[in-house]
Order: C-alpha cells, then structure tokens, then sequence
C-alpha cells in the first residue's frame, strides 16, 4: 500500500478533530467570537470562580447561563462566558459523552481553550447531577464526570509522571 495514502504510514498527517467544533461555528454575528477564551488573566479566573460560588448554572434545557447576582451579571467580561457556555459547550449528555471519548483518545497537553472549556463542561456535568434522579441516567452522568475529571487529570500532570504511573 503506498505510504502516502496509508493513513500509518511514515508520512501520514496527524489531524486531530477539534474537541469543541461548535466554537468555530458561534452565530453571534462578529469574528471577535470566533473560538472565544473566558480567561486570559488572574483576574478573570477569580471572576469565574465568583459566579460559580454565587450560584451562577447552566441551564441544560435552555442552554442559557444564569447568574443571580445582577452586579456580576451585568458585567460585560461575562459576555464572552455567555457565548462559551450557550453556544460552545456540550450540553446533552450524548455530546459530553462523545468529548470524553475524544479527550481519552487525545495525545498530548490539551490547548488552553481546550482545556478551559474541558473543565466548563465539567462544571456543567457535575449541576446536572444535583438535577437527575438515581438510576440509570444518573449513573451515566456520574461516569461523564469521571471520564472528564480523569482528561482534566493526565493534563496536569507531567509527562514524567504519566508514564511511570501509567
């Protein structure tokens, strides 16, 4: 078989589908939201963890981001976590389901906005379980969860680690 069409082959081309293809799509109307970050900054960071902590959630059904405290809602940095949380992230569990599946199989340090929106899904995840009854479907959100904690894990430690542990 030729090697250049062998997709194993000594000169095959490693293109791996993005994780998050919904952010090249966002329909906001402006390029500025092309692939969107949240954090880009210290401060942004502690800005994020102030809506969780007051209670901000994502709303599966509605796909919107709600945040009760009307001070930190109308900030306009949260407009672009608006867009990641209702335009970008995966919401169903089909769609976190088929992202866990893709980050087990991802080589590599995920990119930083990869990684962001890894760990905004898994905040979504873990909301939901609060909001499903045991059972079944309970059980699959829980092993979302554990299939997204594990990808958020292996990022964060050092290759050394990862192949003495492994």
């Amino acid at each position: 078989m030729n090697s250049l069409i062998d997709s194993k082959g000594p000169y095959a081309i490693n293109v791996q589908k993005p994780l998050f293809p919904s952010a090249f799509r966002v329909k906001r109307g402006t390029p500025a939201l092309l692939n969107p970050t949240f954090q880009k900054s210290a401060e942004d960071a502690s800005l994020l963890y102030e809506v969780l902590w007051s209670g901000g959630y994502m709303d599966a059904v509605n796909g919107m981001l709600h945040i009760s405290d009307q001070e930190l809602a109308s900030m306009r940095k949260l407009e672009l976590l608006e867009v990641l949380c209702e335009d970008v992230l995966p919401r169903s569990l089909s769609e976190i389901q088929r992202l866990s599946a893709q980050l087990e199989l991802h080589r590599g340090s995920l990119r930083m906005d990869d990684f962001e929106r890894t760990v905004l899904t898994m905040v979504f995840t873990a909301q939901q379980l609060q909001h499903t009854s045991p059972g079944h479907q309970r059980e699959l959100w829980v092993n979302a969860l554990l299939r997204l904690y594990k990808a958020i894990k292996g990022d964060l430690r050092p290759e050394s680690s990862k192949a003495t542990n492994a």
